[in-house]
């Protein structure tokens, strides 16, 4: 396949802060229009890819190529043209409506002191609707709940019409049916969408393909059924867990067993 055809390609991509090696070795390759999910235990270097990924950090080694162009060869507008952001924590946005805040995803496609047209607020009302927040376009963005300043940071990325979409854990702080409902938004969008996730049974049920890092190395990349293995959850996540078929969707369902110490991690049996 053409890198081309590639919504991201990364060859040996490494990145150091200071002498320690937080990833290394990276060689990660997407297909336009995947939802990939990367998960792996606190400090395996998932927000560091990301952050490399959408140019926040430079990489001390290696490439990076988006849509078959460097990413360092991109300017900021084109590069915002192409990639949107939605980072873990929810901002801050006083005095700023649902609708506002949406409205600044038009800013890489405006000239400077340009209005906004007709069309824009056809796109912004569109964005809107798709993620469920019509009826909270005037609303103060800081009076909606953690789930709704989600979908609407979502309909913002929409707004801004990219190619590639990265999120670093939308659904950290959110209950179980907002996480649920947000995956299921990014994986109905028509762009390609990389995101970092914990919850790895959420994981296998709606991304397309898993990229699987631990101490910031690369240990599995493929679809979930490659990639969750008792095995390798074993490995990299030092606990016990049976793999069984999901009813629904037939995807890996992980169910784990418990009984661990505190003090050494091992499984007690008493």
């Amino acid at each position: 396949m053409s890198r081309d055809n590639y919504a991201i390609y990364t060859d040996q991509l490494a990145w150091h802060s200071g002498d320690r090696a937080i990833l290394s070795n990276i060689n990660l390759s997407l297909t336009q229009g995947k939802m990939l999910g990367i998960i792996g235990p606190n400090g395996a270097g998932k927000s560091s890819l990301l952050r490399c990924l959408y140019r926040y950090l430079t990489p001390t080694s290696g490439s990076i190529e988006v849509f078959g162009q460097a990413i360092e060869t991109f300017s900021p507008k084109a590069f915002a043209q192409q990639v949107a952001v939605v980072l873990q924590d929810t901002p801050h946005y006083f005095d700023m409506t649902a609708a506002q805040l949406v409205a600044l995803g038009l800013t890489p496609h405006k000239r400077a002191f340009s209005m906004t047209s007709e069309q824009d607020k056809v796109r912004i009302d569109d964005a809107l609707a798709t993620v469920g927040l019509s009826e909270y376009a005037n609303q103060p963005y800081e009076q909606l709940s953690g789930g709704e300043k989600q979908r609407a940071l979502i309909a913002r990325a929409i707004v801004q019409q990219p190619k590639l979409l990265i999120l670093d854990e939308p659904t950290n702080h959110l209950d179980i049916r907002y996480q649920i409902q947000i995956l299921e938004l990014l994986r109905s969008l028509d762009m390609t969408v990389v995101i970092s996730i914990h919850d790895l049974n959420l994981a296998s049920a709606l991304c397309d393909e898993l990229l699987l890092l631990n101490k910031g190395g690369m240990v599995a990349k493929g679809t979930p059924k490659a990639v969750l293995t008792e095995q390798q959850i074993a490995e990299v996540f030092g606990v016990c867990c049976q793999i069984s078929q999901h009813p629904q969707h037939g995807q890996p369902q992980i169910s784990y067993f418990y009984g661990y110490r505190a003090d050494n991690g091992e499984q007690s049996h008493d």
